[in-house]
């Protein structure tokens, strides 16, 4: 399931693959070999601190299985290959992007005080986004973009363009009730996330060595940009 422990969000990548191996045959009357769990969790594990750390070409078979401890037959029979153990890893991460799109927009579209509702969203989504192995992620699907564009396409699709679709439907439905001024809701969203996100993300992208800012001023940048949004788009 989780190759990270979840205890740590900032430092830590939360991926969840498979408890088998795709091509193994199920057997839900014993369940998954809790030795080949072990396995593959450290197999993944170990794969997604290479990648993030070394980057995809960077990173060999006989890494991974070194830092995992297991044979490199052991990595090839739980994945196949490299480029299809990458490709788990990043969409494994997706899982926990769609948890917490889920809770970002919760209760957003029946706000009693939408400005407040908003600023509060804002501080959320920009804490989870501005976080090192986040940020480390994107990095490395961005770099590895030309080499899978179909991953890249997916991630996207699953990660940040889940987040603008759910803002999609809340600004949609905060528009219908007269709380918004958003009669294009998804351009409402896209400009509320890049209000919200951009200069952070593009510092922490193109500047990887500069210092991420700490949660005082990620809660300025985030009520600023909240509140350029709620000038172009509060109900009038």
């Amino acid at each position: 399931m989780a190759t990270e422990d979840p205890a740590a969000p900032e430092d830590v990548l939360v991926v969840r693959i498979p408890l088998s191996a795709p091509d193994v045959a199920a057997r839900p009357a014993r369940g998954p070999d809790p030795r080949a769990v072990r396995t593959r969790t450290a197999v993944a594990t170990a794969a997604t601190r290479l990648f993030l750390a070394k980057g995809y070409q960077g990173t060999s078979v006989d890494d991974i299985a070194a830092a995992a401890r297991v044979s490199k037959r052991s990595v090839y029979n739980n994945f196949g290959d490299k480029q299809r153990l990458f490709t788990e890893i990043v969409l494994g991460a997706t899982p926990t992007a769609a948890d917490f799109t889920e809770r970002l927009v919760a209760g957003l579209t029946e706000a009693a005080d939408v400005p407040a509702a908003l600023r509060e969203l804002a501080r959320r989504h920009l804490a989870t986004v501005a976080q090192p192995a986040v940020l480390r992620l994107r990095r490395l699907i961005i770099l590895e973009a030309g080499r899978f564009p179909e991953l890249a396409d997916e991630y996207f699709r699953r990660a940040p363009g889940r987040v603008i679709d759910a803002l999609t439907g809340a600004f949609a439905a905060l528009h219908e009730r007269g709380a918004l001024c958003a009669p294009d809701p998804r351009r409402a969203a896209e400009h509320y996330s890049y209000l919200v996100l951009g200069a952070t993300l593009d510092t922490a992208l193109f500047a990887p060595g500069a210092e991420l800012p700490g949660p005082a001023e990620l809660d300025r940048i985030a009520d600023a940009g909240a509140t350029a949004f709620l000038a172009a788009y509060r109900s009038k």
